[in-house]
């Protein structure tokens, strides 16, 4: 019996290669500017920085002021994971709705179930990266049309 192989259409869409966040040069690569990112995004939000702390894992006051005044640091791989889903986050926001909607968002009561009539940053603070995957996943499948 021989078994048949499917045979997937041509396409012009070629994944970008993943980032290895275990190595150490594409950390160092990622980090200062992901950290400027995550600072814009966190005042365009009006997140108070207890809560920018929190999503960032908790890191604490020393650490976050620091990379705050000097974002030309080294980051581990967990602080670029939660930066990345919240830029992502904050594209996805940009492109659905206009500015002003776009940096309220976050933090709105939201009633979609995922949210259960908590702001979507207290779900992100409260659930950590899973909860950044959950959104991020949300507002891909809106911009999607789904």
């Amino acid at each position: 019996m021989s078994l048949i192989q499917p045979i997937y259409p041509a396409s012009r869409y070629d994944p970008a290669p993943l980032i290895d966040l275990t190595s150490r040069a594409e950390r160092e690569r990622l980090s200062a500017s992901a950290l400027k990112a995550f600072f814009h995004l966190v005042q365009r939000w009006g997140v108070r920085d207890e809560d920018a702390r929190s999503l960032l894992g908790g890191v604490s006051n020393g650490p976050y002021y620091n990379w705050k005044k000097q974002p030309d640091r080294l980051l581990d791989a967990d602080v670029l994971t939660r930066i990345s889903y919240l830029v992502g986050i904050f594209k996805a926001l940009n492109i659905l709705y206009g500015e002003k909607l776009a940096d309220e968002w976050v933090r709105l009561p939201n009633t979609n179930r995922i949210f259960n009539g908590r702001t979507p940053l207290d779900y992100m603070i409260r659930g950590g990266i899973p909860s950044m995957q959950i959104v991020r996943r949300l507002l891909d499948a809106r911009r999607g049309g789904m």
